[in-house]
């Protein structure tokens, strides 16, 4: 066997494992926001709400950035863990943080606006790569 070969055989199984160990934490963070917040976006999302989708999806990006810098910057799987965990209280603070300095906007999600719904997103995106560069620091 080829070196190249045998280097993917001993690394592939190790790259599955820090990815499922990343989206793991990544559904747990979805799953805690959405018992945080402020409004079900699920749930207005099943009902065609738009801005929900987009403030969703801006959360959901928001969590991933820095999730995957920590699992750039994490050599091993209990790193990953650790920085993962760290960085998904952090994000959700901030997300927190970000819900109420721009007070009335998740009333305005709920009642379908877009615009408020594109600037939570981009606020919360901006956080995550911050929050990514000093992970991968």
């Amino acid at each position: 066997m080829t070196p190249e070969v045998q280097a993917f055989a001993s690394g592939f199984p190790l790259t599955l494992l820090h990815a499922g160990l990343t989206l793991v934490l990544l559904t747990l963070g979805v799953v805690v926001y959405s018992l945080l917040s402020p409004h079900k976006e699920v749930q207005l999302i099943r009902e065609g709400n738009q801005a929900a989708a987009i403030s969703f999806g801006g959360m959901l990006l928001g969590l991933a950035i820095p999730l995957a810098a920590a699992l750039a910057a994490s050599p091993s799987a209990l790193e990953i863990v650790l920085w993962g965990v760290a960085v998904i209280v952090v994000q959700l603070g901030v997300f927190r943080l970000i819900d109420l300095l721009l007070t009335g906007l998740p009333q305005r999600i709920q009642e379908g606006e877009s615009a408020a719904a594109a600037l939570l997103a981009a606020a919360k995106l901006a956080a995550a790569l911050v929050l990514a560069a000093a992970v991968a620091g």
